[in-house]
């Protein structure tokens, strides 16, 4: 019996000289890299809407938002993490030229029948390692309907916000995010399935 081969382990600094010229954007865990994969128009609808929401809200003030082009480093006790969510709310900013943030105020995923596990699980249990992380958004697509863990002290509490009447306060950043902002122009259907034949 053969062994299974190791993956062949990335340096950050190789990772992030890679992500500058590459045409596909890559998660980083631990010296290993994942492709993104695409998404559906009404996931960027979604995320779109949050981050030019917030992006008219913030304005003029300390904070601002940023859009999923922009990554996440997480420093756990084992290992880093690099994340590319689908929008964070940043106060505290790395210097203009680097090409991460390590200090996000508030980060939002949209959630899909492929990033749900992710998303909720390894994505949620390192984003909550970051001391100044306040709130994390998990965004559903067919109804309105947002799950946030927002710090109390070193606890997180689960809230959950639903119907287009919710409005989720942002009182770590200074403004609130109503959900009918969040589903602006969106129909709620069920999400295809892929694996249907």
């Amino acid at each position: 019996m053969s062994a299974v081969p190791r993956p062949q382990l990335i340096s950050v600094e190789d990772y992030l000289a890679g992500e500058l010229v590459s045409p596909v954007k890559h998660e980083y865990l631990g010296g290993v890299v994942y492709a993104m994969a695409g998404a559906r128009n009404l996931h960027n609808v979604i995320k779109g809407n949050v981050f030019g929401f917030l992006h008219g809200r913030l304005r003029g003030g300390n904070c601002r938002p940023y859009d999923s082009d922009t990554k996440i480093r997480i420093r756990l006790a084992t290992q880093v993490r690099f994340y590319y969510p689908d929008a964070s709310v940043i106060c505290r900013s790395n210097s203009p030229h680097a090409t991460y943030q390590d200090q996000p105020a508030a980060l939002a995923e949209v959630l899909s029948r492929a990033t749900r596990r992710i998303d909720e699980g390894e994505k949620k249990d390192a984003y909550l390692t970051i001391p100044s992380l306040s709130v994390y958004m998990l965004i559903e697509q067919e109804s309105p309907t947002v799950v946030v863990f927002r710090r109390f002290g070193n606890e997180f509490a689960r809230e959950v916000y639903a119907g287009l009447d919710a409005v989720i306060p942002l009182s770590e950043t200074g403004t609130e995010l109503p959900l009918a902002e969040i589903y602006d122009g969106v129909e709620f259907l069920p999400e295809p399935d892929e694996n249907a034949t």
